[in-house]
């Protein structure tokens, strides 16, 4: 994860609804990655949201973990292999950032 800043010239093109334990998609809770020429910008709004890193698809061992307590954010790379966890009263959202226009396309993909 070398290219933690997203692009001045990037935009959002796709904001979730804010999600919290009870609604969060499983697909977030497991392996899954951003699309290409996708950053994902999570948004802690209460609790934490801790963010685990792998080096690709099978990896089973995060090679980063970060928590992302109310009030911060945390960008998650293009194509890049990640889950999260919540705390139990964690509220979140994720804006996905790109240079161009991708609102009829797939901004994530999860695991085989």
């Amino acid at each position: 994860m070398s290219h933690l800043r997203i692009p001045a010239n990037w935009t959002i093109q796709r904001s979730t609804p804010f999600f919290t334990p009870s609604n969060v998609p499983a697909a977030l809770l497991s392996h899954h990655n951003t699309a290409e020429g996708v950053f994902g910008q999570l948004c802690v709004m209460e609790g934490t949201v801790t963010y685990f890193g792998f080096a690709d698809e099978n990896a089973t061992e995060p090679e980063i973990k970060v928590t992302i307590n109310a009030g911060q954010f945390a960008t998650s790379p293009p194509q890049y292999w990640h889950r999260i966890e919540l705390s139990e009263d964690a509220q979140f959202n994720i804006n996905f950032w790109s240079e161009r226009d991708k609102k009829d396309q797939p901004l994530f993909t999860t695991k085989k």
